[in-house]
Parts: C-alpha cells; structure tokens; sequence
C-alpha cells in the first residue's frame, strides 16, 4: 500500500512542477485583454490555476496519508 502511495505521490509531484513551470509570471499576464473563452490566454490561465489547485490538494492528501 505505501509504494501505491509513494508512486502516486510522485506523479502528482512531478505534475504539479510541470504545471507550475507553464504558468505566467504576474508580469506577463497582466497586459492580456480579451474574450473569456476556453483556450485563451486568459481561459488557459484559469485552467492552469485550477489545475495547479487540485493537485496541490492531491499532495497535501498523499503528503498526510504517507505520513501516517
């Protein structure tokens, strides 16, 4: 069961550094106008920010259940 968890905890690792490294940095972002849609900056933005919340959650999860 830990090495489930330890392989787990790995991929939502290295998952979250990717989708952190695609991120904008404050700069960059702030000049963009424009429509809401999905795949825009913008909504591209906001997927990421999603994306990066959920899987912070899943390694603060796996971080407590390795823990235990």
């Amino acid at each position: 069961m830990e090495t489930v968890l330890i392989v787990i905890h790995l991929m939502v690792v290295l998952a979250l550094v990717g989708v952190v490294l695609l991120q904008r940095s404050e700069g960059g972002g702030l000049g963009i106008g424009g429509g809401s849609g999905f795949m825009t900056a913008r909504g591209a933005a906001n997927a990421l920010t999603r994306a990066t919340a959920i899987l912070a959650a899943a390694f603060f999860v796996t971080s407590l259940a390795l823990s235990i």
